[in-house]
């Protein structure tokens, strides 16, 4: 199987492709989340933790472009392979100007599909799930040195520890994207820990009482109920 556990967020309303590409998709390995119309699948894409989202163009409630504009300005970076019955090129223009990765005119082959899909998943993590972070980077009223690891408020210095600095350029690196505590463990610390450790939480709460105004109501270091963490700032 190719998929290994891989998450697939199926954004698509017609019930028969639904079913089929599910089928096909579990079987491959992978780990298929659903969305029925374009509302819940903007949600579902901001919220939820995915390897790649396929998206039809033609939704209720919300179509496929708006969709895929307004995640991308909240900036989720997850790859997003177009799904579409139109083959105009004009179409196609359109999705990869708004972010697309990728893009397929129904009806499709599944081994192409499966094919792309395994295309996008191999793009280094840089490009696919991650911004990419300049020397200096402003948000709110801070400032951050990442070559000099400094950060300052409206001009003053603010300290921070060796791990919350990393934690924080973890986050502005990912900003956008609702990361899990095993993730965060993984990355910023180098080793898989326990889904019950506090470590993440204590380190977070530090960080918000330097960062953020209250720490009990943040703006930029936002909790997701029993995941993990997603950066606004």
């Amino acid at each position: 199987m190719s998929g290994q556990g891989k998450r697939i967020l199926l954004i698509e309303d017609e019930k028969g492709l639904v079913v089929t590409l599910t089928d096909r998709l579990t079987k491959e390995g992978y780990v298929v989340l659903h969305a029925g119309d374009g509302a819940k699948g903007e949600r579902m894409a901001s919220e939820v933790s995915c390897d790649i989202v396929l998206l039809d163009v033609m939704l209720p409630k919300k179509g496929g472009f708006d969709v895929l504009r307004d995640i991308r300005k909240e900036g989720v970076a997850t790859p997003v392979l177009m799904l579409t019955a139109r083959g105009q090129v004009g179409e196609k223009v359109v999705g990869l100007k708004l972010g697309a990765d990728d893009y397929l005119t129904k009806p499709f082959d599944m081994l192409e599909l499966l094919a792309r899909i395994e295309s996008l998943l191999r793009r280094p993590a840089a490009a696919s799930s991650a911004f990419s972070i300049p020397r200096t980077y402003s948000f709110g009223p801070f400032t951050i040195d990442f070559e000099k690891m400094e950060i300052s408020k409206k001009g003053k210095a603010i300290e921070l520890s060796a791990r919350e600095f990393q934690l924080l350029r973890y986050f502005i690196k990912h900003r956008g994207a609702v990361l899990s505590r095993e993730a965060i463990l993984n990355d910023v610390w180098g080793y898989n820990a326990m889904p019950t450790t506090r470590t993440i939480d204590t380190h977070v709460t530090w960080l918000r009482q330097k960062l953020e105004d209250n720490s009990r109501l943040p703006k930029y270091i936002l909790t997701v109920h029993r995941f993990g963490y997603k950066f606004v700032g």
